[in-house]
């Protein structure tokens, strides 16, 4: 199922809807119980600790306490006086079932975590803006060390310490084994060492008048059939003039291992004819990628009558890649800009059919700001780059981001192997293959990102460690069989 992405701005006005039309109690009911189940499964029986703030994330851990205790599990409970009216109702709820109550402080917690399977960190929720207070520090430490081998750690909403919005801790966090998420995800669940810190996440789901959510959403996390019904079939009269035609342009000299890759992944990509044009001799990788040399580049691009179907440029391209994306973007074909081609003077030079390709250190660049700002708040950089730019923008990352006229999409998959060199210029070749099938810039970024992921999985999975750009590549046609058999991981 595709999945939502909240700010917490977009929880407090879901929540505020909710209390406005009476639901708000079965809505916290309803995670509760999503948290109990999780955690009785964790805990194999043994006993359970959990920790209740004062505010909505306390509520849904007394929540879950008392569905535990009536399916007969021990569980202890520490939390603190209660300020939200729905958390005191469920602290008199507890009571009803015999479950003491006590006070939450670091060394009862240092204290109760003794023998616990799970501890429940229901402590601070979305709303939580940093820093920590010294005695929830303390508790947070006390968590920490209580977790190994014989007990796992829960967070409800986020692990309490860490900014919803930010893929950084600002600080001291709870490290949870599994974090469940009501509703859908946060910025923090799914980047950087936050979403490392987070464990295993799993949605809560709510049942909510149709279009609440996605009406308070930033973002949404596509699932694979949501990818898979977006890519080519195949007719039985298709032909190579039909599979799309697409250029590669790149490969200046002692760079020309970038626009091979390109092709390769082009070519795995089901493109029809590739076509490298470069201002150097290319390796030939595999004898079905064609290879033009032109010792003039660019006046062989301003004066060219030839049109393929898509085109990528930038890999490896060189000096000079600036005016020869302008070119290129000038002809309004679907085209794919990575690499050299990405430039901060192209700002407003891209259209609608053109799909901007930048890691983080490129996006740094082409918005005049530090890497750390972009890695902080992929969403943002993301959104801010298409605006600026214009066209798709797909801020490469683990996950990769998509930002579009129409919003943002986040990508699934991939696997850590992929961080080496040639993964990128795989992934522009990916997405220019499917332009030139005929799917619309969007749908070509957001396929080309999660068809390259899936072939990373699947590459990781044979390989291990150690991953090569054509690792990747020559894993693409089973990644498509994977999406479109409804196989693909659900990362």
């Amino acid at each position: 199922m595709s999945e939502l992405v909240f700010l917490p701005a977009g929880v407090a006005a879901l929540d505020a809807r909710l209390e406005a039309a009476g639901l708000l109690d079965p809505a916290m009911e309803e995670v509760g119980r999503s948290v109990a189940g999780v955690v009785g499964d964790l805990a194999g029986g043994g006993p359970v600790l959990l920790l209740a703030g004062s505010g909505a994330n306390g509520g849904d851990a007394l929540v879950a306490a008392r569905y535990l205790a009536g399916w007969g599990t021990e569980v202890r409970v520490l939390a603190a006086p209660s300020r939200h009216a729905l958390t005191r109702l469920n602290r008199e709820r507890l009571a009803a079932f015999g479950v003491e109550v006590g006070a939450l402080t670091p060394d009862a917690v240092t204290q109760e975590v003794q023998g616990a399977a799970v501890v429940v960190d229901g402590l601070l929720g979305t709303g939580f803006q940093p820093p920590l207070r010294a005695e929830l520090a303390a508790v947070v430490e006390a968590i920490n060390a209580a977790r190994g081998r014989e007990t796992q750690v829960l967070a409800i909403d986020l692990p309490s310490g860490l900014d919803a919005t930010s893929a950084l801790p600002p600080g001291e966090s709870v490290w949870a084994d599994v974090t469940v998420a009501p509703v859908g995800l946060k910025p923090a669940l799914l980047f950087g060492e936050a979403a490392a810190r987070a464990g295993e996440v799993r949605i809560a789901p709510l049942a909510l008048p149709p279009g609440w959510a996605a009406g308070e959403a930033l973002a949404t996390r596509p699932d694979d059939a949501a990818v898979a019904a977006l890519l080519p079939v195949r007719r039985a009269d298709a032909h190579k003039g039909t599979a799309g035609d697409v250029w590669i342009v790149g490969g200046a000299p002692g760079m020309v291992g970038a626009a091979a890759l390109a092709g390769l992944g082009a070519l795995r990509a089901g493109a029809g004819r590739v076509t490298v044009h470069s201002g150097a001799e290319v390796p030939l990788v595999t004898p079905e990628l064609m290879v033009r040399r032109h010792g003039d580049p660019g006046g062989w691009l301003a004066d060219t009558g030839e049109r393929p179907d898509a085109v990528a440029v930038g890999m490896g391209l060189g000096p000079g890649a600036a005016g020869l994306a302008r070119t290129v973007l000038g002809w309004g074909l679907p085209t794919v800009l990575d690499a050299d081609a990405l430039q901060p003077e192209l700002a407003g030079a891209g259209h609608d059919r053109c799909v901007w390709t930048p890691h983080p250190g490129e996006a740094a660049r082409l918005l005049g700001v530090g890497t750390g700002q972009i890695t902080r708040d992929p969403l943002t950089a993301a959104r801010t780059l298409q605006e600026r730019f214009g066209g798709v923008v797909v801020l490469k990352g683990g996950p990769s981001v998509i930002a579009h006229p129409g919003g943002l999409w986040v990508g699934r998959g991939g696997h850590p192997g992929m961080a080496s060199a040639g993964m990128g210029d795989t992934l522009a070749g990916v997405i220019a293959a499917l332009l030139g099938q005929g799917l619309a810039a969007p749908d070509a970024a957001l396929a080309g990102v999660r068809l390259h992921a899936r072939a990373g999985e699947r590459a990781g999975a044979r390989h291990g460690y150690g991953l090569t750009a054509t690792d990747v590549s020559a894993q693409l046609g089973g990644a498509w069989l994977d999406l479109t058999a409804g196989a693909g991981a659900r990362c």
